[in-house]
C-alpha cells in the first residue's frame, strides 16, 4: 500500500437546509474544498433546521434532498448527505459528527460554515464536541474578515461573493420570475417536476 492511500481522507461536512441549493452554495464547497485539499464535501441537508424551525414553513426533506442530490450529481468533490434526515427530528452537527465518525473513524472532519454562523458557534448545541470533533472552516467573503473566537484554530477561506440567497430564490419562482444561472438546470428540473416554491403543487 503506497504511503497516499493509507492516508486517512479529508472530508468536509457543509450542512444547510438548502431551500433550494443554489449556485453560491456549490462555488462555496468548491472552492473549500479546494483550498484545503478536501477529498470530499458532503452537502448535509438538515431533517428539521433547529435555527429555523418555526420562522417559516420548510419545504419537506425529501424534495430539498433531491435538488442537492441533483445539483451535485456531476460535481466529483461533492456529495449529498441524507444522515441528518435518516436521524429524524431537530439536527445537530454535534450528532452529525458522531454518526460520521462510527461511520469512518479514520477520516478527518472539516465543518465548512459561513462567517455568521461562525460568529455564533457557542450558541450551536453541544458547540464544544463540534469543535472537539472536527476543524471549523470558516468562509469568508471579500472585504473585511469577521471576528472569531480567538481560542479556536479556524481555517478560514475566501470564497468569491455570490449575492445568491435561497430566501430571493424562493420569491422568485412564486412570483414567476425565472431561476435561470442561479440554480443548475438539473435542480430547475427537480423544481419544475416537483411544483416547488409555486401555488400550484
Amino acid at each position: 500500500m503506497s504511503v497516499d492511500s493509507a492516508k486517512p481522507l479529508r472530508i468536509g461536512v457543509f450542512g444547510g437546509t438548502f431551500d433550494p441549493p443554489h449556485v453560491g452554495h456549490l462555488v462555496t464547497a468548491i472552492n473549500v474544498g479546494h483550498s484545503i485539499g478536501l477529498d470530499r464535501v458532503i452537502l448535509m441537508v438538515a431533517n428539521v433546521p433547529w435555527q429555523k424551525a418555526g420562522s417559516r414553513e420548510i419545504t419537506p426533506a425529501a424534495d430539498r434532498l433531491a435538488m442537492v442530490e441533483a445539483a451535485v450529481a456531476d460535481v466529483p468533490l461533492l456529495v449529498a448527505g441524507a444522515h441528518e434526515i435518516a436521524a429524524g427530528g431537530e439536527s445537530y452537527t454535534a450528532d452529525t459528527l458522531r454518526t460520521l465518525a462510527a461511520e469512518l473513524p479514520v477520516a478527518e472532519w472539516f465543518v465548512v460554515l459561513g462567517d455568521d454562523a461562525a460568529a455564533g458557534i457557542h450558541t450551536w448545541e453541544r458547540a464544544d464536541e463540534v469543535i472537539e470533533r472536527a476543524r471549523l472552516v470558516v468562509v469568508d467573503r471579500p472585504g473585511e474578515p469577521v471576528a472569531l473566537d480567538p481560542d479556536i484554530d479556524w481555517i478560514r477561506v475566501e470564497v468569491p461573493r455570490l449575492e445568491v440567497s435561497s430566501t430571493d430564490l424562493r420569491a422568485r419562482c412564486a412570483d414567476g420570475r425565472p431561476l435561470d444561472y442561479l440554480v443548475t438546470d438539473p435542480v430547475l428540473d427537480v423544481i419544475r417536476s416537483r411544483r416547488l416554491y409555486s401555488e400550484e403543487r
